[in-house]
């Protein structure tokens, strides 16, 4: 059962280490990008700002498999799965696999979320300041 239930974050994983290391490897051939989408996606990798994220990419990835790193990982690949899915709607105006990983990425962050309540909780102060 416990499987099961992390599902969703191995689906992500692989997502992301399968696409992170297509950036180095060239195993899936990528069709050119047209018009603005293209003028964007080709201005991120001539600044090497894709290689920072592919890198980045690949290493969440393999924290994601690991139970103990797995709650940490996935807030940190959040913000990079907000710009692939915000890419995909604003900038391509072609919605793809960016809202499935959203959708994992947040089934994720809901199955783990009792580690994230010390994020949110309002600090208590102990002392009194009379």
């Amino acid at each position: 059962m416990k499987f099961i239930k992390s599902i969703p974050v191995y689906l992500l994983a692989i997502i992301y280490l399968v696409f992170g290391l297509n950036y180095f490897l060239h195993f899936i051939p990528a069709p050119p990008i047209p018009g603005t989408a293209g003028t964007f996606a080709g201005i991120l990798f001539s600044t090497k700002f894709l290689l920072v994220v592919k890198l980045l990419e690949v290493s969440l990835s393999l924290l994601l498999f690991v139970p103990r790193t797995r709650a940490l990982a996935l807030v940190l690949i959040a913000p990079i799965t907000i710009n692939i899915m915000l890419f995909e709607l604003l900038i391509a105006h072609q919605p793809g696999i960016g809202i499935f990983m959203m959708i994992l990425n947040v089934v994720g962050l809901f199955q783990h979320k009792e580690k994230y309540l010390g994020m949110v909780k309002p600090i208590q102060f102990t002392q009194s300041f009379n």
